[in-house]
């Protein structure tokens, strides 16, 4: 999505520098994906050795001065989430941003992340609405293919704030695969709109958590 496949990590006295997705270096990327052989190998990898890589992407990445961290991460309760909350906690404060889709399996999912962030004291800033309805290329009418607001209900009920909700927009997914800045290109879109009042929410409520 962010079209690195082709990049390289190299090594500096500091450690490994991350690749930068643009001149100006306001936005670095680390993956396992730029240490592999061949785009197309699987990484089989016990725990120990996964965890283990995390330590390193924290610690020997020269990352520099940075605003935000953001660690994507799978699905469910692994051991890589506490891995990388270990890992994190010296230093600074941490907050965990839920993504979900309407449907009841992924809800599910997430209410167990809910009550994995509540043991682990790992501070939740909110819950994202995914897929939430399909916007028309022709019309722009939103259409609820999964149902909508599953996200929102559970962000009540769990007693966490609601960060938004974002369409499935065939623009978007199009814009991805040709390396084109949506934001850039669409700032008139529906889609933009709603990007725009999540990262509004999460600037908030991260400025509230430091």
């Amino acid at each position: 999505m962010l079209n690195t496949q082709d990049k390289d990590v190299h090594q500096c006295d500091s450690g490994w520098v991350p690749v930068y997705l643009n001149q100006d270096k306001t936005i670095s990327l680390m993956s396992i994906g730029f240490l592999l052989e061949k785009p197309d190998d699987a990484v089989v990898w016990r725990g120990p050795k996964k965890n283990a890589m995390i330590k390193q992407f924290i610690s020997d990445v020269a990352w520099g001065e940075l605003d935000f961290l953001i660690v994507d991460t799978p699905p469910g309760t692994s051991d890589e989430h506490i891995s990388i909350m270990d890992v994190l906690r010296p230093f600074s404060s941490l907050g965990a941003i839920l993504i979900t889709t309407p449907q009841a399996v992924s809800i599910g999912d997430v209410r167990r992340e809910l009550t994995f962030c509540k043991k682990t004291g790992l501070p939740v800033i909110g819950i994202v609405e995914n897929m939430s309805g399909f916007l028309c290329p022709h019309c722009t009418e939103c259409t609820n293919i999964f149902s909508k607001g599953g996200g929102e209900q559970l962000a009540q009920h769990a007693g966490v704030p609601f960060l938004g909700s974002v369409p499935l927009d065939p623009l978007l997914n199009k814009c991805l695969e040709q390396d084109i800045n949506f934001l850039q290109e669409f700032p008139k879109s529906a889609l933009f709109s709603s990007i725009n009042i999540i990262v509004q929410n999460i600037l908030e409520k991260t400025s509230q958590h430091s």
